[in-house]
């Protein structure tokens, strides 16, 4: 009985801390992500909206004029981003612009998730790179701010064009970012 207990007492922190770690469109921290775009005919298939579960579908032909540069603000630090030609990217660029709160993860890695989930086409990088900006699962954005190797799998959002001093603009703990289109 001591060992469950024990195990429930080291757990529970962990589980309160997932829990809080979703800020999205939080009043108390004034966050501005917007919702996913609404639902709309066919349940997303042939519109490229948000087919009714939370999941955003882009089926828009990847010849569709987009701009694929954004700007990726931190205080007064401001880098230029150029996002993939993909449907995860495009459907990352309908959200902006929005400014969030992410979270310091590893020592390499700032992240937040999305109140709704993206289309994905997962690959495995093995290395990461200063400056990636990559969707975990389908809802989480992570920008990397350190080389490192990983057997994660990632979709590829985008990559910041001269990451220079993005470590020592992003600092250690939770930083707030605005993303926004150019």
């Amino acid at each position: 009985m001591k060992q469950v207990l024990f195990l429930f007492l080291i757990v529970l922190p962990f589980c309160m801390a997932a829990q809080s770690c979703n800020p999205t469109n939080d009043p108390l921290t004034n966050e501005t992500e917007p919702p996913l775009p609404p639902s709309n005919l066919n349940d997303g298939e042939e519109d490229g909206t948000d087919n009714g579960n939370g999941n955003y579908n882009d089926n828009t032909n990847d010849d569709t004029p987009m701009s694929r540069e954004i700007i990726i603000s931190i205080g007064d630090v401001r880098y230029t981003a150029t996002l993939e030609n993909n449907p995860t990217a495009r459907a990352f660029a309908a959200l902006l612009p929005m400014t969030v709160t992410m979270t310091e993860m590893n020592g390499n890695e700032k992240y937040y998730n999305l109140n709704g989930n993206l289309p994905t086409d997962t690959f495995s990088p093995g290395t990461i790179h200063a400056g990636d900006l990559l969707l975990w699962g389908t809802n989480t954005v992570v920008l990397f701010y350190e080389i490192f190797s990983s057997v994660y799998s990632y979709t590829r959002l985008g990559k910041i064009d001269n990451p220079d001093g993005l470590a020592a603009a992003l600092g250690r703990g939770n930083v707030r970012i605005t993303f926004s289109p150019q």
